[in-house]
């Protein structure tokens, strides 16, 4: 009787043992779904990791139309919670974000602030000593899109050379890239091939942040001093994540489609097709006036105040691709810039000794290759090499920035 009771007592320990770990497994599974599930927080809209920080301190702010708290402008977002904004740099486009790709943005006074604008892409691109001569503090707080021809890098290593120059640190507010899942394209890797449109050493598109971007431009000697910075990271983001832009980054980034259609698209601003400026689809179609008869999709690009004022092919009806419902998942799942794209136009465009347009004079180097970072690929595209045998070729250099990348991550 007593061996019974006591084979009972194991069977009874054994059930609740079991039983203890499925809770347990599943409570870890809730928890883990709730993880999950949680809601991306961009670094701005953390205010309680920061405000203390500003107060009583004069604040420079580099910021746009996407510089937002919540759904408030973080420049009157900031003013209202009683922090000093001394300054508010702008980026290209403007602090408004209503000036065309290229346009010099000209200084100003914010009507509804009285708080000074300093644009960075006009007189100077880099902030100068005396415009941080009143400043204890620069912020900086602009969306990217995560490629190398996407100018909001280049004023990020500008305003951290400036502020390793004069001894100011920089705070930044990180938002999330919308395309940080992909790390892709030709590596730029010789001087020859910089110009405003790439100035670092990475793949077309480089999978970081702004925060992580920081980073990587101390650590990797881009500046002759390194910048003192402090990153307020995003809350519950990886890199995988798909992430819609609450507001539109440029002008001619005025869809998500177009946000993830970009880093494929914009290398078309070196040739002759037209990429949908001049329409309010950019970055969403292409085509051009020649490959009439071999298209049925038209479009006729105009002159668009604050968008695009002289598109390619202007006035003209082009033909080619409607990439509106193209589906972006298949961008996500490849972790690829779409090559596909420029390869068929090419084979389709007929005057192919014109599909490419200049760049440089008296260099052969055309506008497709500074977007690219080599004339390789051009190259390749002219010889007919195969996509897979392209893309081979960017391996070495690739790998490499991985790499590298890998250092400066602060999301997994």
């Amino acid at each position: 009787m007593e061996q019974t009771l006591r084979y009972i007592s194991l069977l009874v320990l054994a059930f609740l043992a079991v039983s203890n770990i499925e809770c347990t497994a599943q409570t870890a599974s809730s928890n883990q779904r709730k993880i999950n599930k949680a809601e991306i927080i961009t670094g701005a809209d953390q205010t309680e990791k920061y405000l203390s920080y500003l107060k009583g301190k004069r604040i420079g702010l580099v910021a746009n139309q996407s510089s937002i708290i919540g759904k408030k402008s973080s420049v009157d977002s900031l003013v209202s919670l009683g922090i000093n904004i001394a300054k508010v740099f702008g980026p290209e486009h403007g602090f408004r974000g209503n000036a065309s790709n290229g346009a010099a943005v000209s200084s100003e006074v914010d009507a509804k602030t009285g708080i000074p604008i300093i644009s960075l892409y006009g007189k100077n691109q880099k902030p100068t000593k005396e415009q941080l001569a009143d400043i204890d503090l620069m912020v900086f707080d602009i969306q990217d899109v995560g490629c190398r021809y996407y100018t909001n890098i280049n004023t990020l290593e500008y305003v951290m050379e400036a502020c390793a120059e004069n001894d100011k640190e920089l705070l930044i507010l990180d938002r999330p890239n919308p395309n940080g899942y992909v790390v892709d394209g030709p590596v730029m890797t010789d001087d020859r091939f910089k110009s405003a449109i790439g100035i670092h050493y990475t793949p077309m598109t480089h999978g970081m942040t702004i925060g992580e971007f920081a980073q990587y431009l101390n650590g990797e000697g881009y500046l002759e001093k390194q910048c003192k910075i402090k990153v307020i990271k995003v809350a519950n983001y990886d890199h995988d994540m798909p992430y819609e832009l609450p507001i539109h980054p440029s002008p001619n980034l005025n869809t998500q489609q177009a946000v993830m259609l970009f880093p494929s698209l914009c290398m078309f601003e070196g040739t002759a097709i037209n990429e949908g400026r001049g329409t309010y689809l950019p970055f969403t179609i292409l085509g051009a006036p020649a490959l009439k008869g071999k298209y049925s999709y038209s479009y006729k690009p105009v002159s668009i105040p604050g968008m695009s004022e002289r598109p390619n092919h202007k006035d003209s009806v082009c033909y080619g691709l409607d990439l509106r419902n193209y589906d972006i998942e298949k961008l996500r799942k490849s972790r690829q810039i779409n090559l596909s794209w420029v390869i068929e136009l090419y084979k389709a465009y007929p005057d192919k000794a014109h599909f490419f347009t200049p760049g440089r004079a008296n260099q052969d180097i055309s506008a497709f290759d500074l977007r690219i970072g080599t004339d390789q690929l051009r190259k390749q595209i002219i010889a007919g090499v195969a996509e897979a045998e392209i893309r081979q070729s960017w391996e070495p250099e690739l790998q490499k920035f991985k790499a590298i990348r890998m250092k400066y991550l602060l999301y997994p």
